[in-house]
C-alpha cells in the first residue's frame, strides 16, 4: 500500500480494490489491540474446557488456583469449570503438593532464591500452607542456603568496582532480602566474606 502511495505521488490510487483494501487495513489496524488483547472465546462444553486446560498444562505446570482462574476466563459455567478440575485431579494432571516441589527446585536451583520469596509466591498462586512447608522441607535437605547466599554474594562482587563500601554493602543486602533469604543468614555470610560489619538496613528503603 505504501509503494503504491509513492508512486501515485501521495494520493491514492483510484481503484475500488485498492480502496476496499486500504478500508480493511486500517480496521485491522485501529482494531488489533483488541483483537489480540480481548476476552477469549468462551468454551461452552466440558469437552471444550478439558481441551483448553491440557494445552495450558502443556505450556507450563500449574498450580490448581492458577487453573481455574485460567478456565474462568474460558468458561462462565463454574459447573463445568468445577468438573474439569475434579477430572484434572483424578488424573493427576493438576497436584499443589507436586506443583510446589517442582516449583521450589527450580526456583532454589535455578533461580537462587531463598525460602521466604518462594513460599510468598507459591501463596500468590493458591498453593496451601502445608504443601508449602513441606516443599521447602525437602529442599533443604538437598540445598544449602548458605552456599546460595555465598554464590549470589561472591557474583555480586564481581561486578563492583573500586572499594565495598557500605553503600555497596546495603544495596546487596536489600537484594538478598529481596531473593527471600534470612536476615541473620544474609549478615553472617556477608561478614564472613567482606570482613566487614554490615550495617542495619531497612529493606524496604531504597
Amino acid at each position: 500500500m505504501l509503494w503504491q502511495l509513492r508512486k501515485s505521488g501521495g494520493k491514492p490510487p483510484h481503484s475500488k480494490t485498492t480502496s476496499r483494501y486500504s478500508l480493511l487495513v486500517l480496521r485491522c489496524f485501529f482494531h488489533y489491540p483488541s483483537c489480540m488483547f480481548g476476552k477469549p472465546r468462551q468454551l461452552e462444553t466440558e469437552a471444550q474446557v478439558y481441551d483448553a486446560a491440557i494445552k495450558i498444562l502443556m505450556r507450563r505446570a500449574h498450580s490448581v488456583s492458577d487453573m481455574k482462574k485460567a478456565l474462568g476466563r474460558r468458561c462462565e459455567d463454574e459447573k463445568v469449570v468445577r468438573a474439569v478440575l475434579d477430572r484434572l485431579k483424578r488424573e493427576n494432571l493438576i497436584d499443589d503438593a507436586r506443583y510446589a516441589r517442582q516449583f521450589t527446585r527450580n526456583r532454589t536451583e535455578a533461580r537462587k532464591q531463598g525460602q521466604f520469596r518462594i513460599a510468598r509466591e507459591l501463596r500468590a498462586r493458591g498453593v496451601p500452607d502445608k504443601h508449602i512447608e513441606t516443599a521447602l522441607k525437602d529442599a533443604a535437605e538437598q540445598s544449602d542456603p548458605a552456599a546460595i547466599v555465598r554464590q549470589r554474594i561472591e557474583r555480586k562482587l564481581r561486578l563492583y568496582r573500586g572499594e565495598i563500601d557500605e553503600k555497596k554493602l546495603a544495596s546487596l543486602y536489600r537484594s538478598l532480602i529481596g531473593a527471600g533469604f534470612p536476615a541473620d543468614l544474609i549478615r553472617r555470610e556477608l561478614h564472613r566474606i567482606t570482613r566487614e560489619d554490615v550495617p542495619e538496613v531497612d529493606p524496604e528503603a531504597e
